[in-house]
C-alpha cells in the first residue's frame, strides 16, 4: 500500500512514518516544513503543503495514495499557527480531497481527553473528529495519550528539562493523572488500523493501563537521565499563569513555547483516557512508563539535550538584551565612545560617524535575534560583527588587547555564546 502521512516530519508522524517503511509500504509525507525530514527519511516522497491553506491542492498528494494518516496539529492559536485551520477546515479540505481522490482508509490521530478538553484546543479537535465521522470515509480515531518518544519536542521535551533541573523538580499540578504511550505503540496502532478487519467508524484511546501522575513522571524521567532524586516541587499557579502569559508573549515572534497557556490549561486537566479499546487493536496493552523508559534507555546525549533545553531561551534572550543595549549606549554616550577611535587618529566626524552606525548595527541584530524568523542570521551577524570589531581594534588600537578591564577580551565569550546560540536553534 501507499500511505500518506500528513505531519509526517513530527514526533508521532516521524515514529509512524518509520513504521511504515519497515513493514514495507510505501510512504509519502506532507507538512509545511519537510526539507530536513527529505534529508532525514529519502525513501519517503515527500510535498510541502500546509494544511491551513485555504488554497492547498490536495489532489497531487492523494494521486495513487490507499490510506491517509493524519498526524497535524497545533497547539494554539499564533502568528504561525490556526487550531480552526488546521484541525476544522483543514481537515475538512483533505476529506474532501480524500473523497474525490477514491481514498477510503483515513486514519485520525487526534488526542486523549479532548471530549473534556478545556479551550480552543479541545473544542477544534471534537469539531474536526465529528467532521471526519459525518464524511463517507472509512474511518478511525486514534487518541494518545502524553506521547514518548526517543525524540522530544514541546512539551515532551519540556518534561525532559524539568526533570533534570537542578536541586528540585519544578512541577504545575504534580498530581494531575497524566497518562501515557510510547510513540512505536502509537506507531503499531496505525499499522494495525490498516490490515483488514481493523475497527472503523469509533474513537480509541492509546493510554497505557498504568495510571500515572505528573510527578511519577518527572521522578522516573530524572532517574532514567541518570540523575541523582530531587523533590517534586509544585510550582504556584501564579508564577504558571505568568509564565505562559509570558511564552503566549513570545509566541507573536515566531517561538513556540510548550509553556503557553493551552498546555499549562491541559495539564491542570490532566491527560485522561481508557486503554482497554487498544487492548483489542494491539492484542495487548500499551506499554506503560517503565516499560517505556527500561526499553529506551538514555545516554548522554539525552542529559545534555534536557539540561540545554531551558537555557535556549535564556541564551537567545541575553544575546538579545546585550546587543540592544550595547547599540543604545552607543547611541547615548556617542562623544565618549568616539574618543576611542579619535586616539587612533580618526577624524571627530568619521569616529562619529563609526560609532553611530556599530549602535545601529548592534540594535538591529539585538531585535532580529528576538525574532525566530531572523534569528539565525542575526546570530550569525553577531559573530562577524564581533570579528570586525576585534580586527578593527587590533589594526588601529591593539592597546585594547591590554586594558585592565578587558575590553575586547570580554567580546569573545559574547561571540561563543551566538554560536552556542545557533548549536540550539533548531527545534527538532
Amino acid at each position: 500500500m501507499t500511505i500518506l502521512v500528513i505531519g509526517g516530519h513530527g514526533l508521532v508522524g516521524g515514529a509512524v512514518v518509520a513504521a511504515l517503511l519497515a513493514e514495507g509500504h510505501a510512504v509519502a509525507g506532507a507538512g509545511r516544513g519537510v526539507a530536513r525530514a527529505a534529508y532525514r527519511q529519502p525513501a519517503v516522497r515527500w510535498h510541502r503543503i500546509d494544511m491551513a491553506d485555504p488554497g492547498a491542492d490536495w489532489m497531487p498528494v492523494l494521486a495513487g495514495v490507499t490510506a491517509v494518516v493524519n498526524c497535524a496539529g497545533a497547539l494554539q492559536d499564533g502568528p504561525a499557527d490556526s487550531l480552526a485551520g488546521v484541525h476544522v477546515a483543514g481537515l475538512a479540505r483533505l476529506v474532501a480531497g480524500c473523497e474525490a481522490a477514491g481514498v477510503r482508509r483515513f486514519i485520525q490521530v487526534s488526542a486523549a481527553g479532548v471530549g473534556e478538553s478545556p479551550g480552543a484546543f479541545g473544542a477544534t479537535k471534537r469539531e474536526g473528529d465529528a467532521c471526519l465521522a459525518r464524511s463517507g470515509l472509512d474511518w478511525l480515531v486514534l487518541r494518545p495519550g502524553l506521547v514518548l518518544a526517543p525524540v522530544a519536542y514541546g512539551g515532551s521535551a519540556l518534561l525532559r528539562a524539568l526533570a533534570a533541573f537542578p536541586l528540585v523538580v519544578p512541577a504545575l499540578h504534580p498530581g494531575q493523572v497524566v497518562q501515557v504511550v510510547g510513540a512505536d505503540d502509537v506507531a503499531a496502532a496505525v499499522l494495525a488500523s490498516l490490515r483488514p478487519g481493523a475497527p472503523r467508524g469509533v474513537a480509541i484511546d492509546l493510554v497505557s493501563l498504568e495510571p500515572t501522575t505528573l510527578a511519577d513522571i518527572l521522578t522516573r524521567l530524572r532517574g532514567w537521565l541518570g540523575l541523582a532524586p530531587a523533590p517534586v516541587v509544585a510550582v504556584p499557579r501564579f508564577v504558571a499563569a505568568v509564565g505562559a502569559g509570558l511564552a503566549d508573549g513570545v509566541a507573536w515572534l515566531g517561538w513556540r513555547s510548550p509553556m503557553r497557556s493551552t498546555a499549562i490549561a491541559q495539564l491542570a486537566a490532566g491527560v485522561p483516557g481508557d486503554g482497554a479499546a487498544a487492548v483489542a487493536l494491539l492484542g495487548r496493552p500499551v506499554r506503560g512508563l517503565s516499560a517505556w523508559l527500561a526499553a529506551h534507555p538514555a545516554g548522554v546525549q539525552e542529559a545534555w539535550f534536557a539540561r540545554l533545553y531551558l537555557m535556549k531561551p535564556a541564551v537567545i534572550g541575553m544575546l538579545s538584551l546585550f546587543w540592544l543595549v550595547s547599540g543604545l549606549v552607543g547611541l547615548a554616550r556617542p562623544a565618549e565612545a568616539a574618543s576611542v577611535l579619535t586616539a587612533a587618529g580618526f577624524t571627530q566626524g568619521m569616529a562619529l560617524a563609526a560609532v553611530l552606525g556599530g549602535s545601529l548595527a548592534d540594535i538591529a541584530l539585538g531585535l532580529m535575534a528576538a525574532h525566530r524568523r531572523t534569528a539565525r542570521l542575526a546570530l550569525w551577524g553577531m559573530v562577524a560583527v564581533t570579528a570586525a570589531y576585534l580586527a578593527g581594534a587590533t589594526l588601529w588600537r591593539p592597546d585594547l588587547w591590554l586594558d585592565p578591564l578587558g575590553v575586547l577580551v570580554k567580546t569573545l565569550p559574547a561571540a561563543m555564546l551566538a554560536l552556542v546560540g545557533l548549536a540550539l536553534l533548531e527545534d527538532r
